[in-house]
């Protein structure tokens, strides 16, 4: 998901551990989003609804996760400048979780609780331990020590929490472990995996290499740190609150913390953005700045939905804030980054692969030219339209609007696995 600083540090990783991680995500999102249109009436229900519950976690886990797993391999020994410490234990970590994530969607999508659901918990879990164990070591070998790296591996810190406590609350469905239903810590499970994971390790990644991108010569780790602080702070806040003080009113206090970080990382970005030598933005970077200012769309929409809870606002209303407020945050902000940066990352792989031993003779194609600007454009477009229609039928409650804009999204996704395809079965070719 993220770019890639430089050929030497390609080689650290094969491309063989991150490619697989790619395709899947792709293969992922375009079933989520075909999901999205034959199960459209599921957004019209409660956000409990079993079908809801499998497009969260094939959106949460088998698209922005998978493609964050692989990026990860290859970025991280660029972030502490050494090798990954395992492929063994990265090729585990894709196959658990490629085992793992289909048992989980479907024991979610029948709501079917027992062997399935358990099984993929099982494996998703130590598809991530094998993850957190071979960043450690990974880390741990190396001298370079930095606030990016520590954004990381406290995300995957968080993410262990996360995925922990999602396989306790299945088995809470056969076995008494919690005194309240799945129900009661559903925000507790998602805010954790939300911020902790997602919201951590983007702003530590993206803090690094969007300047890098651009070629801009800005940079502030005392407000990284800050950053750090505020985010990790509010969890720990909304951890206390939610065992022993959970009323929605005083869930602001981390909210606001939370709204304050990434107003610091967005002001973070437009530095960087003001301070660039590459005065053209392309369009893959264009999206991904898109992606950060769409951060504030959900925490501001959180703000909206802790005072409509603390309101007489009917049932429906609120369960069409809290799934919109899911939908903005996987469909959004989330794919945004992605859609942008997979082709600032994948073609960069792909084109190492190919032309390692030819670049020093200087005659080989841009990794821009092993993708299509105009699937890339078509796939924009089509998202960012059914995106905004989607999420309008969530909250006015129109199929129409639902299946048109799933429709949107399921082209966008076409195209995107189009452009992946495309990129993967790159042949080597020497310009003329």
């Amino acid at each position: 998901m993220f770019p890639i600083a430089s050929t030497d540090a390609i080689k650290t990783t094969s491309y063989k551990i991150v490619l697989p991680f790619y395709i899947y995500a792709a293969v992922w999102f375009l079933i989520a989003a075909v999901m999205m249109f034959v199960r459209a009436e599921a957004f019209m229900n409660h956000f409990f609804h079993p079908h809801l519950l499998a497009i969260t976690h094939i959106m949460a886990l088998g698209w922005a996760t998978m493609v964050i797993l692989g990026a990860a391999h290859q970025l991280v020994p660029v972030l502490i400048e050494g090798k990954l410490h395992s492929d063994r234990l990265a090729y585990a970590t894709f196959i658990l979780a490629a085992l793992g994530i289909p048992l989980l969607v479907y024991g979610f999508y029948h709501f079917e609780m027992h062997a399935p659901a358990k099984w993929g918990g099982r494996f998703v879990i130590l598809a991530v331990l094998c993850f957190l164990i071979n960043i450690y070591k990974s880390m741990a070998k190396s001298k370079s020590e930095n606030v990016h790296a520590v954004f990381v591996f406290t995300a995957i810190l968080w993410l262990f929490a996360t995925v922990a406590f999602g396989l306790a609350l299945v088995y809470n469905f056969t076995y008494t472990m919690f005194p309240h239903d799945y129900l009661h810590y559903l925000p507790l499970h998602a805010h954790t995996g939300i911020i902790g994971w997602f919201l951590l390790l983007v702003i530590g990644v993206g803090s690094r290499l969007i300047p890098m991108f651009m070629i801009s010569k800005y940079t502030n780790p005392k407000l990284l740190w800050i950053i750090y602080l505020l985010i990790n702070g509010a969890l720990v806040i909304y951890l206390i609150i939610f065992y022993f003080f959970n009323k929605p009113g005083i869930t602001m206090v981390p909210s606001l913390l939370i709204m304050l970080a990434v107003v610091l990382f967005i002001k973070y970005c437009y530095h960087a953005y003001k301070e660039r030598l590459r005065k053209t933005v392309d369009e893959q970077i264009k999206i991904s700045l898109l992606s950060v200012a769409m951060l504030l769309i959900p925490m501001i929409m959180l703000v909206i939905l802790i005072g409509v809870f603390m309101t007489s606002a009917s049932e429906k209303e609120k369960l069409s804030l809290v799934i919109c407020y899911g939908f903005v945050i996987f469909f959004g902000w989330l794919t945004a980054i992605i859609l942008g940066m997979t082709f600032k990352t994948l073609p960069f792989i792909v084109w190492n692969k190919v032309y390692h031993l030819q670049s020093a003779k200087g005659r080989t194609p841009n990794p821009k030219d092993l993708f299509s600007d105009v699937i890339f454009r078509i796939m924009s477009i089509s998202y960012l339209a059914g995106f905004v229609i989607f999420g309008s039928g969530i909250l006015s409650e129109k199929s129409i609007l639902l299946q048109s804009g799933a429709t949107l999204l399921i082209v966008a996704a076409f195209f995107y696995n189009w452009n992946v395809v495309k990129v993967i079965t790159h042949k080597a070719s020497i310009p003329s």
